[in-house]
């Protein structure tokens, strides 16, 4: 009840615009009704700051809302393309439409350049529609459309603003009713026009250091130094000398450092801290990429909301990060190249992702070979790159046969290698995957996030997908470790590594068993990641304490590109010659979890796979025997924050197996976002999260939850109000008290 209660008061916070009925005095132009959202407000910060503080009420009609007067006064003072001011003067020309809708003329004829010939904020069809360019020999001097000269500039001969008062008949998609844009400007045959990176960009920890500290940068090499960290665990601290083991565990745990420094600071400090603060931590520009599904499915409210989510996103990328936006149905279009999101940028961007129209079918292949073609030729290389894609429907184009002939594609033949890196190159270009709603192809969607090293999110309702996009850029935005290898290597001669447990993350054993691999790739701010060793430990004949091994990290730091390495201490045991009369042999509660954790699991890819089978009945029965095994453990017992999760996850998959509808609607969505989520030990969406809310799941950093806030405080109204998210759980933390 409270997940729904939640809904409804999302959708509330919304504050969508609907029409109402028209009297006789209105004589508006006709409006399409699946449009009936204002994808321009949408997109605006402005308009967002004024719908929040006053949610939407009910009219006296019960079909509809009224659009509030504060809203449409926004609309007459700030452009809703640029999301600026207007004001008579100052060298911009103002274009009032036949709705009287206004703004900057040359945004304006920016957006009709791209195809839109309806009003951004009210969706009316225009009858004129401004062009910008010199006269042509299509409209004589006679018939030419009259000239509008902006106030204070000029006349000027080689360049006219006109207003082409009649329209070419456009096209229709008759299921859809939605516009198909006419006007669509070629792309480049190689997409080397990426903007330039900005020269400093390489140092950006010298620009955004405060002067107010002396030492400041004694501390930031201090920390630099330090950017991972390696702690280790035996499953038990003492074995006897005679007992020897085949398969003891030890946990290795890592965490990255914070890329906000949390220092103390004495009173006459405080003015200090206060701008540290203000001032942004250090942090690896990002070149990202985003495919969009804009398949006729995509109709209406959903275009509309994730128009509002690219909004947010191209408001919190930083002017040194670079976007480039793909837009594919039946075939795909690179709408955007990759741009630095200045001032400038970022208006050019809303202005692309504005003119989406969702018409067509889904081609997901498609539309990331072209956004993988962004990544491939462009000129120069920001150290983070990410490609995020989300789609709501099936990939009609490569997938073959229907239901439970239905033939999956293999990506990795299909996909460019500057996705996935081949057999034995490693990842390239993580794909953070997005489903969208009941009927989007989960499968394939989680099969592209796994060949490249990303995760796949699971959105449920439409009202979350915002959120969703927040939590994801925010650890793109705060990664502080590139290129990370593990290294195990045996001490003692006699010792040998069986195997590692890794999820999803490349692993690999020496032949001789002497040394461990784990490629683990990029690390967000304050994010860990925990593998299991096995390791053979001999009978020990003549000491006290059996040395196992050590453990030794290297890594690439994304500010400065210098590599990094740095070990562990031994991991050993005591050898006492017999076991104390009486004595307790006590399992580390970490390695406990840990095993909880993969035990979960492989729970749930074994059910899934029976469910793919039909049997449902036998999937549920084994996420009950799991649940059963959980509950045992030590860690289940002490009422560990993890393994309440895991009980809670568990529960939830069982409950989307009720019937194959369910499951085919959402149970297998939600299982491979949490199999993704546990697999690469990071943070996905996944449609109702175990308390209610949408978001609220393991793997979380700070980083993620600073801007999913960011974005539920834009949603629901004001940061004040806003309640702070914290994760249900880290799998370094301890149970709380009871």
């Amino acid at each position: 009840m409270g997940g729904k209660w939640r809904k409804a008061k999302l959708a509330l916070g919304l504050n969508l615009c609907l029409y109402v009925p028209r009297t006789l005095e209105d004589s508006p132009p006709s409006i399409d009704t699946a449009d009936g959202l204002s994808d321009a407000a949408l997109l605006s910060p402005a308009n967002w700051a004024v719908s929040s503080s006053r949610p939407a009420t009910p009219s006296t009609s019960s079909h509809s809302l009224k659009l509030s007067k504060s809203t449409s006064k926004s609309s007459k003072q700030i452009c809703s393309i640029c999301l600026t001011k207007m004001k008579q003067g100052g060298g911009h020309a103002i274009f009032t439409a036949e709705c009287s809708h206004s703004f900057h003329f040359h945004c304006i004829t920016s957006n009709v350049k791209h195809g839109n010939q309806i009003c951004p904020v009210c969706r009316a069809k225009w009858k004129e529609i401004p062009l910008q360019g010199p006269p042509t020999l299509d409209h004589p001097p006679s018939a030419r459309p009259a000239t509008i000269t902006p106030v204070g500039w000029p006349p000027q001969n080689d360049a006219v603003m006109t207003v082409v008062r009649q329209l070419p008949t456009p096209r229709r998609d008759l299921n859809r009713r939605h516009i198909i844009p006419l006007y669509q400007a070629p792309e480049p045959g190689i997409f080397d026009d990426d903007e330039s990176l900005e020269e400093n960009n390489s140092q950006p920890a010298m620009s955004n250091r405060s002067p107010c500290n002396k030492n400041e940068d004694a501390t930031a090499e201090n920390v630099s130094s330090k950017m991972i960290e390696i702690k280790t665990y035996p499953e038990v601290s003492s074995a006897p000398r005679s007992n020897s083991f085949d398969d003891f565990t030890v946990l290795v745990h890592l965490k990255a450092s914070a890329t906000i420094k949390r220092q103390n600071h004495s009173k006459n400090q405080t003015s200090c801290l206060h701008q540290q603060q203000l001032s942004p931590s250090p942090r690896a520009p990002v070149d990202l990429v985003t495919v969009l599904d804009i398949s006729g499915s995509m109709a209406g409210t959903k275009l509309a909301l994730l128009k509002r989510a690219m909004g947010f996103v191209i408001q919190n990328l930083g002017s040194n990060d670079r976007l480039s936006v793909i837009a594919f149905s039946s075939t795909a279009r690179r709408l955007f190249p990759l741009r630095r999101m200045t001032d400038v940028g970022r208006q050019h961007a809303l202005q692309a992702v504005n003119s989406l129209v969702a018409n067509g079918g889904t081609n997901i292949a498609e539309g990331l070979r072209k956004g993988a073609k962004v990544m491939e030729e462009r000129r120069g290389k920001n150290p983070v790159a990410s490609i995020i894609l989300l789609s709501d429907g099936q990939d009609t184009y490569t997938v073959s046969g229907s239901g439970a002939n239905q033939v999956q594609p293999n990506y990795r033949l299909l996909l460019p290698l500057s996705i996935h890196g081949g057999d034995n190159a490693g990842f390239q270009i993580p794909v953070h995957a997005f489903g969208f709603g009941a009927d989007h192809d989960a499968s394939s969607m989680h099969s592209i996030s796994e060949i490249s090293g990303g995760t796949f999110s699971f959105i449920e309702t439409e009202v979350v997908i915002q959120d969703a996009f927040a939590q994801c850029i925010g650890g793109l935005l705060s990664v502080v470790a590139q290129e990370l290898q593990v290294v195990v290597e045996c001490l003692n001669p006699m010792v040998r590594v069986g195997s590692v447990k890794t999820g999803s993350y490349p692993s690999r054993v020496a032949i001789d068993g002497r040394t461990g691999f784990v490629d683990v790739g990029d690390l967000y701010a304050d994010e860990e990641r925990d593998f299991l060793v096995f390791v053979h430990v001999p009978t020990e004949y003549c000491g006290d304490r059996t040395s196992l091994l050590k453990v030794k990290c290297a890594y690439k730091d994304p500010i400065t590109k210098e590599m990094a390495t740095l070990e562990s201490e031994e991991v050993r045991i005591e050898r006492p010659e017999i076991a104390e009369r009486g004595a307790v042999v006590v399992m580390s509660i970490e390695v406990d979890r840990q095993r909880n954790r993969l035990r979960a699991a492989e729970a749930m890819a074994q059910a899934r796979a029976v469910a793919e089978q039909g049997d449902l009945t036998g999937a549920v029965s084994i996420l009950e025997s799991c649940r059963k095994v959980l509950a045992e453990t030590i860690s289940a017992k002490s009422r560990d924050r993890l393994c309440v999760a895991l009980d809670a996850e568990l529960k939830e998959m069982q409950e989307r197996m009720a019937s194959r509808h369910v499951y085919e609607a959402s149970g297998r969505a939600y299982i491979l976002s949490g199999m993704s989520s546990h697999s690469w030990q990071r943070a996905t969406a996944r449609g109702d999260s175990t308390d209610g809310s949408s978001l609220v799941q393991a793997y979380q950093t700070p980083s993620m939850v600073e801007m999913l806030t960011r974005s539920q405080a834009m949603l629901l109204g004001s940061p004040s109000t806003q309640r702070l998210i914290q994760p249900l759980w880290s799998h370094g933390s301890q149970p709380k008290p009871r």
